[in-house]
């Protein structure tokens, strides 16, 4: 697959791995050409197997991804609309396209992420942030509306209902110790570790199954509104599709053939021993 010609962000390829660069000048503004390119870049990542890993990052000294851009903003209808006869908006459309991925999405957020930017951060699937440089909030309680991109939804998935109404209300900043505190980041990292940490974890990811990354995500995803019956059967489901795409059996025939579960030495290594099982095909 070829990953070019955006216009807000370019894209390399390392083995599974596809970073995603925002660089659009001045400031990262999420308008319409940043959610183009996002719908476009989704498009392609959803047939590609190739890619296991997305990892967004930005080219700007200060800024991740900005506020949703105020001229678009500014023209949204002022008449209110029953609630039978909403669409979802663009940016909702987009943001969960990009939730929805086959491939595990990693926010690295050096700087600002606020507004539209917070909202797209907490539609990826982890979120890691450097000290001293990330700032994070949702304004929009300030500016008459309300989060409007998954903010209010995702948010409160994320980190419950009482958070998610401090965060959202008071309209404030707060920095990457206090997001890890909230639990809308993975982790909050020193300005030098973030980047190693980030491509370390990446490239780890990017060593497993394509079709087992999928499975665990949509098991994941669906555990968070399904009743737990239904979300247990929805685990049995994805077992059964990862099963029948991945090398799964032979690597479970390879443990047993050679005694692995019985040796001490393997339980007490894991961490290595799941990365060595990946030569077995």
């Amino acid at each position: 697959m070829v990953y070019e010609n955006y216009t807000t962000f370019y894209a390399s390829q390392n083995q599974a791995v596809l970073t995603v660069t925002f660089d659009f000048g001045p400031v990262n503004i999420q308008g319409i050409s940043m959610l183009d390119d996002l719908n476009r870049l989704s498009e392609t990542l959803e047939d590609d197997r190739s890619v296991k890993v997305v990892v967004f990052q930005s080219a700007h000294p200060e800024i991740f991804v900005a506020h949703a851009d105020t001229n678009f903003l500014k023209d949204i209808s002022t008449q209110a609309i029953p609630r039978e006869e909403i669409e979802l908006l663009y940016l909702q459309k987009v943001l969960q396209r990009v939730s929805a991925l086959p491939q595990a999405t990693i926010a690295k957020v050096e700087g600002f992420a606020r507004g539209g930017g917070h909202e797209f951060m907490l539609a990826c699937d982890m979120r890691f942030a450097a000290r001293g440089r990330a700032k994070f909030m949702q304004m929009e309680a300030g500016m008459g509306i309300l989060p409007c991109g998954g903010g209010a939804s995702r948010m409160a998935r994320q980190v419950g209902l009482g958070r998610a109404l401090e965060i959202i209300l008071s309209a404030r900043d707060f920095d990457a110790d206090q997001a890890q505190a909230y639990g809308t980041i993975n982790q909050a990292l020193d300005a030098d570790k973030i980047g190693p940490y980030v491509d370390e974890l990446a490239n780890r990811i990017g060593q497993f199954p394509a079709e087992s990354i999928e499975a665990c995500k949509r098991a994941v995803y669906a555990s968070i509104d399904l009743p737990i019956e239904a979300a247990l059967k929805e685990e049995a489901y994805w077992l059964y599709q990862s099963m029948s795409k991945t090398p799964a059996q032979q690597r479970f025939q390879y443990a047993d053939d050679n005694g692995a579960q019985n040796d001490m030495d393997n339980q007490r290594n894991w961490d290595q021993l799941v990365m060595g099982i990946q030569e077995v095909k």
